[in-house]
């Protein structure tokens, strides 16, 4: 007897296939380019979109890609509203990047738009990695400054408690997963027992291990609740072991740095200026992607990077690869973070809508249903909506449901009068 073929998850990390076309962009569709400087003297680039006459504006922007032809344009536009997307300081790569510099990047395209645009009403929209990121924009604008986190978890002077946050009037998640820190606890590989050498593998903690029920892809593997809870515990684990080197690595400079101050010595000066690198490997095995009974859902098999989990988890190219001591701490940490959205949802009170793609294998049922009710909004909103991680069909026939978001988001603006 013939059965359907498995579903093969197409790659999306890095916001691939997020893409619209020209002939989506309504037509008198007028694009500006506006180059600013951020609070702390950083050069970010905003991409302002209108037809004339806006009085609203819905902001994205992303951690550390560029969104600018996010699908999302040309639909909000159609409903009436302009768009503004806004790229970071750091584009493509962890080695500068921390979410709390990242506040200020955002804070200063909310001034522009503000200030010397002129728009009446501004509404932060983030996708994917870009969400976690509004709510926590939103948990610290809320705050005076005094109160706001004046040091990373690296250590660093933030500025926030000085720097200019305008609050947003509104807030949309599109696909939206809990933040940088939880993803990496829930992708990363516990069964790594060297981080020096990604070769060395404990053989009972692998979810690529037929005896742990892994099965060839795309065959959905069938992993036991033992296998899982010893796992989730080991990816703590895991995780706990590369901030205490990330710790120990910046102690090693402040401690330089304190001996400099009262003794020049080139050994000192030295370590004091040494800026480590270190890798993060095999960061694609959130057995979710790999077992589909696992809190089940439309999604198909594979996870963000694809369906063959060797070259995504030992492939040069995965989350948090490369990293600073710094960056792995505010990002990739979900017991350093500051940026989650467990943690920083509850301080939105603005209007917020939630859009949730029902086939997504980065954003799982439990893991939604968590964002949502951790919004402190009394007035929100969530639709569920078919497709992956960026509404593209899974099931053949499916209507697109980049269109199908779209729709969503304007009525949503639409019922809230900002258009």
């Amino acid at each position: 007897m013939a059965t359907d073929a498995p579903r093969i998850a197409t790659t999306t990390a890095g916001l691939r296939a997020t893409e619209w076309r020209d002939d989506l962009l309504p037509a008198g569709t007028k694009l500006t380019v506006h180059p600013l400087r951020t609070a702390d003297g950083a050069a970010v680039t905003g991409y302002l979109f209108r037809k004339g006459g806006e009085r609203s504006v819905v902001c994205a922007m992303h951690p550390r890609e560029i969104v600018v032809a996010n699908y999302v344009v040309p639909e909000i536009l159609k409903g009436g509203a302009a768009v503004w997307i806004l790229g970071p300081r750091t584009v493509g790569n962890d080695l500068r990047l921390e979410h709390e510099t990242a506040l200020l990047d955002l804070a200063a395209g909310q001034s522009f738009l503000r200030d010397r645009m002129k728009f009446e009403n501004c509404v932060l929209q983030g996708t994917s990695g870009g969400g976690p990121l509004a709510a926590f924009y939103c948990q610290q604008a809320a705050l005076a400054g005094d109160r706001r986190i004046k040091t990373s978890p690296g250590g660093r002077p933030t500025g926030l408690d000085k720097a200019d946050l305008p609050a947003p009037d509104g807030v949309i998640f599109v696909s939206t997963h809990l933040g940088q820190g939880r993803l990496m606890m829930n992708v990363i590989d516990p069964s790594v027992t060297d981080e020096a050498d990604p070769f060395k593998t404990e053989a009972s903690l692998s979810a690529f291990e037929p005896d742990n029920g892994f099965q060839s892809p795309p065959e959905s593997s069938h992993y036991s609740l033992e296998f899982m809870e010893r796992y989730r515990a080991a990816q703590r684990e895991r995780v706990a072991r590369i901030d205490n080197a990330a710790k120990a690595l910046l102690a090693r400079k402040a401690d330089a740095r304190r001996r400099l101050k009262e003794r020049r010595s080139r050994e000192d000066a030295v370590l004091a200026a040494y800026s480590p690198i270190f890798q993060v490997w095999r960061t694609d095995a959130d057995p979710r992607c790999f077992d589909l009974s696992l809190e089940p859902s439309e999604r198909a098999y594979g996870s963000l990077w694809g369906a063959n989990p060797i070259v995504s988890n030992y492939g040069s190219v995965g989350f948090g690869r490369v990293c600073t001591p710094e960056s792995w701490l505010s990002n990739w940490s979900a017991l350093s973070s500051n940026a989650g959205m467990e943690s920083c949802a509850p301080a939105i009170t603005q209007p917020t809508l939630m859009i949730e793609y029902t086939a997504d294998n980065s954003v799982f049922p439990k893991d939604a249903d968590a964002i949502f009710a951790a919004i402190g909004s009394r007035d929100k909103v969530r639709r569920r909506v078919h497709g992956n991680h960026h509404g593209k069909p899974v099931i053949d026939g499916a209507p697109n449901g980049q269109f199908v978001a779209g729709q969503a988001i304007r009525d949503w603006l639409e019922d809230k009068r900002f258009v």
